[in-house]
Parts: structure tokens; C-alpha cells; sequence
């Protein structure tokens, strides 16, 4: 995690809320930037959803994988 990176806590947010803050997030990054996703299980789903929204304009890193607490670095691609 770099100090421009900002963290999103969702564990405390409702399930169907999640993804919507998540996506939201990740829409007002510039490019370059990142935020660290901070999540209560694995976030997997997620990366594949990314994947299929927005192949190539997103990078995705864990930082911490479990058993509870997941980190992962979501950035957007300069060029996207």
C-alpha cells in the first residue's frame, strides 16, 4: 500500500452494498491511482466481475489473504 492509497472498509457494509461502494471507488480513481479493498472474505467474485467490466483498465494485488481479513490493491491502469 502506498500512501495515495486509500483504504474502503466494507466489512461493516451490508452484502448488496458492497459491490456498488467497491465499483464506485474504483470510478473516481484517476489513472495510476489505486484504493485498498479491506474485506472479511475473499473477494474473488469480485475480480472476476472486474475482469468481465473492465478488462485491461484494472490491476488487482493482494496484500493480505485471509483467514480474516483480505486486503487487495484495486487500481486503475494509466491508460484506462
Amino acid at each position: 500500500m502506498t500512501a495515495g492509497d486509500r483504504p474502503l472498509d466494507v466489512r461493516t457494509e451490508a452484502p448488496a452494498r458492497r459491490h456498488e461502494l467497491i465499483f464506485e471507488t474504483w470510478a473516481s480513481l484517476g489513472g495510476g491511482e489505486a484504493f485498498v479493498l479491506v474485506n472479511d472474505h475473499d473477494p474473488k467474485p469480485l475480480y472476476y466481475q472486474f475482469a468481465a467490466e473492465h478488462d485491461g483498465a484494472f490491476t488487482w494485488d493482494y496484500l493480505e489473504e485471509g483467514p480474516e481479513t483480505w486486503r487487495v490493491r484495486i487500481g486503475r491502469t494509466a491508460a484506462a
